[in-house]
């Protein structure tokens, strides 16, 4: 029986802190820098929310997910506007060479054979296409796997898996984990014990009252995000040389 990702997924209506919302919103920030009148596709993309915000910046945008609930999600919301299938990241349903841009945040870890998807990935991309990808930091002190996930990778590990299988690929890091305020160095380490307790819930809908008792106010997720809402930061060049624990969120730019 298929996994349903919709439990571990940021989904419309889940309620989420600031920085969540931030994350999200600077994702797809990051991403509009490569999508200029390009044709665009989102792997894994969840219920859709930032496939709105690329079709601003493309000349096409496609959606696909794994999880059904998740694509008619989208298909319900977005209608003729975007185009959403169903599909496994392993084995993509498209023509050679048929993309300028693929995106796949927050779901490398989940793929029992990622190298499958690199392949799959440079074989719809045309020449000179880009893959982005955006992952947590296993090297983060307060990383917390998901309970559906496969493997996580370091910057480096990553480099390499990418150059096997014919990218050249350059790392950017965001959102600092280095916690600034009193305030902050407790709750980091309150969430580190509560990790290494395994005390985490497993769900998003589960993690909610603890993010509201330690984050304050939670924001309702939307079916579409919207950009100007959090102020977009550029992420920092990062090595790929060595793993990194400066940072929260690991994005990489492959390109054939």
């Amino acid at each position: 029986m298929p996994v349903d990702y919709s439990t571990v997924t940021e989904v419309p209506g889940n309620r989420v802190t600031q920085e969540q919302m931030a994350r999200m919103i600077h994702r797809y920030c990051f991403a509009a820098n490569f999508c200029e009148d390009k044709d665009v596709l989102e792997v894994a993309c969840g219920a859709g929310q930032g496939l709105g915000s690329l079709s601003k910046k493309a000349r096409r945008v496609v959606g696909g997910d794994y999880t059904d609930k998740l694509v008619h999600s989208a298909r319900d919301y977005y209608q003729e506007r975007i185009e959403v299938y169903l599909f496994d990241a392993h084995q993509l349903p498209f023509r050679d060479e048929s993309f300028d841009v693929v995106i796949f945040y927050e779901a490398i870890y989940y793929l029992a054979h990622p190298e499958s998807f690199f392949v799959e990935a440079r074989r719809v991309l045309r020449k000179q296409g880009v893959l982005l990808i955006a992952t947590v930091n296993k090297d983060w002190s307060e990383f917390n796997p998901s309970p559906f996930s496969t493997r996580y990778f370091s910057v480096p590990e990553l480099g390499e898996m990418l150059q096997n299988n014919g990218f050249e690929a350059e790392f950017y890091g965001a959102f600092s984990a280095l916690p600034k305020t009193p305030k902050e160095k407790v709750i980091s380490k309150i969430r580190e014990m509560a990790i290494g307790l395994q005390l985490i819930p497993k769900t998003m809908k589960g993690k909610e009252l603890l993010k509201k008792i330690f984050y304050g106010k939670l924001i309702p997720l939307k079916q579409e995000i919207e950009e100007n809402i959090c102020e977009y930061i550029p992420p920092d060049r990062i090595s790929s040389d060595s793993p990194n624990s400066e940072y929260k969120v690991i994005y990489s730019v492959a390109r054939i």
